[in-house]
């Protein structure tokens, strides 16, 4: 069985491009889900469609959330598509199972005063507020995920050109920036970063200040300080940026598909749920301000 997990997790990583995280929480579903399958005494080879059926009821049952669930069986079906190409089984016994229906929430995004708030508060009066500010305004100017922006590395980069090179789950995307984007990340390349890099061979983007690759526990502070610092009381996270950057677009003129190339969204389906954000937000506009509403 371990063999066979051995074999998956290799499948994403070399022929799926999976990020770290995808593949860490893919790991985590399927090794669950074979722990349940060995209390069985029931090989990975030889789990049926009902097997599937209960364990997704199980988890229900616990009290695991829809969501969970729903991520948990997308994770079965992706191992035994794996195998399934690999010869080591027949038919994926995962592949008619219904996902548990979710109630899809809509994101939490910014006002334009609350991002213009937000990205003023890293103070540029020393090297941390140089580099945070750069960061801050990079993920709202182009709405790349945290992972993406902690794995950039200098070359990404083309401040003469005004944009940005993002390779991610196997594409390339061009992303443009803004000019205070541009201003804040030249300031950053040119003054800060070579004092705290301390090996020429360090090609991050960003650094922290002992010079290594910035981690995503680290940014995850950075925002939170930040927050506070400002006083905003929405919970913002590394993705609230990158939804309030695609919100934003969208309802200055934006179309979806242009958007969706620059969030790096394999499915427009993805991108939608911004316009739904949007129509929802002229609903609430309308009762608050007709006099009949």
């Amino acid at each position: 069985m371990s063999d066979l997990l051995s074999v998956y997790e290799d499948f994403l990583k070399t022929e799926k491009k999976a990020s770290a995280n995808t593949v860490s929480s893919y790991m985590r579903d399927v090794h669950q889900f074979a722990d349940a399958m060995s209390g069985k005494a029931l090989p990975l080879t030889r789990v049926t469609v009902r097997d599937v059926e209960d364990y997704t009821n199980t988890l229900l049952k616990r009290g695991k959330s829809p969501a969970t669930v729903t991520r948990s069986v997308a994770s079965i079906k992706s191992l035994y598509t794996c195998l399934t190409v690999k010869g080591y089984v027949d038919q994926n016994p995962a592949k008619d199972v219904s996902p548990a229906k979710v109630e899809r929430k809509l994101p939490q995004v910014l006002t334009g005063k609350e991002v213009e708030l937000f990205l003023e508060q890293p103070e540029c009066t020393d090297l941390k507020g140089y580099r945070d500010r750069a960061m801050l305004e990079l993920l709202y100017a182009t709405g790349i995920r945290v992972s993406e922006l902690i794995e950039l590395d200098v070359d990404d980069l083309n401040l003469p050109g005004g944009v940005l090179k993002c390779f991610s789950k196997g594409r390339e995307r061009i992303i443009p920036l803004y000019p205070t984007a541009i201003r804040a990340l030249g300031e950053y390349i040119n003054n800060v970063r070579p004092q705290l890099v301390e090996s020429i061979d360090e090609t991050a983007l960003f650094v922290n200040m002992g010079g290594e690759r910035m981690s995503r526990q680290g940014f995850w502070k950075l925002i939170k300080y930040y927050q506070e610092k400002a006083g905003i009381q929405k919970d913002i996270t590394p993705h609230t940026l990158r939804h309030s950057f695609a919100a934003h677009l969208l309802e200055n003129g934006a179309d979806l598909h242009s958007i969706q190339e620059m969030l790096g969204h394999a499915d427009i389906s993805s991108t939608q749920i911004y316009s739904k954000l949007i129509n929802q937000k002229i609903k609430d506009v309308y009762k608050k301000a007709h006099p009949r509403a």
